[in-house]
C-alpha cells in the first residue's frame, strides 16, 4: 500500500503543477489582453514608424541614416569635407562624433588629444592616415574667434505690474 500512496502523492504534485501552470498562464494572457485594449494600436503604430536613432546633432531618423543636408551628416553632426569618411570611421569607434564637434583646437591642439588617447585610452597608432585627421580636424574644428553674443532677436517687453 506504500508504493499506492507514492502513486496518488506524486499524482497529486504533477497535478498542483500543471493547474498552478494553467492559473498563470490565464493571468497573463488576461494580462496582456488587457493592455492591448488600450494600446494595442499605438503599438501596432509605433512598429510602422521609422526608428529615431541617436545622432551627433540630436535625433535622426533611421531612414535619414546616410543623409547629408547642407553639409552636415545627419546622424553625426560632423562636416562632410575631404577627411570626413576616416574621421567619422577612426573617432566614432570609441566615441560620440559630439565630442568632436563640441571640442575646437588647433592642429597641434588635436594631435596632443591623439596622443593622450593614445597613451591613456587605448587609442592605436593612426599611421598615414594622422596627418589627414588632423588636416580635417584642424580645418573644420579650429578655434573660433567668438566677440560678443549675437544680439537677441526683436522681443516684445511688457512690464509686470503687482498684485495688490
Amino acid at each position: 500500500m506504500g508504493s499506492n500512496g507514492d502513486i496518488h502523492s506524486r499524482f497529486r504534485r504533477q497535478l498542483y503543477i500543471t493547474v498552478t501552470r494553467l492559473a498563470a498562464f490565464i493571468v497573463l494572457g488576461s494580462g496582456m489582453i488587457l493592455l492591448y485594449i488600450p494600446f494595442g494600436e499605438a503599438f501596432k503604430a509605433s512598429l510602422e514608424r521609422p526608428e529615431l536613432i541617436e545622432s551627433g546633432g540630436g535625433m535622426a531618423l533611421e531612414e535619414d541614416w546616410d543623409k547629408i543636408e547642407n553639409g552636415i551628416h545627419l546622424r553625426t553632426g560632423l562636416i562632410v569635407a575631404e577627411g570626413f569618411e576616416l574621421v567619422k570611421g577612426t573617432c566614432t569607434t570609441c566615441h560620440s562624433a559630439k565630442l568632436v564637434i563640441q571640442n575646437r583646437a588647433s592642429r597641434q591642439g588635436w594631435k596632443d588629444m591623439i596622443r593622450w588617447m593614445q597613451q591613456s585610452q587605448g587609442l592605436w597608432e593612426l599611421g598615414e592616415s594622422e596627418e589627414r585627421i588632423l588636416d580635417y580636424l584642424a580645418k573644420h574644428y579650429a578655434p573660433e574667434a567668438i566677440g560678443r553674443r549675437r544680439a537677441l532677436e526683436i522681443a516684445e517687453w511688457y512690464v509686470l505690474e503687482e498684485e495688490e
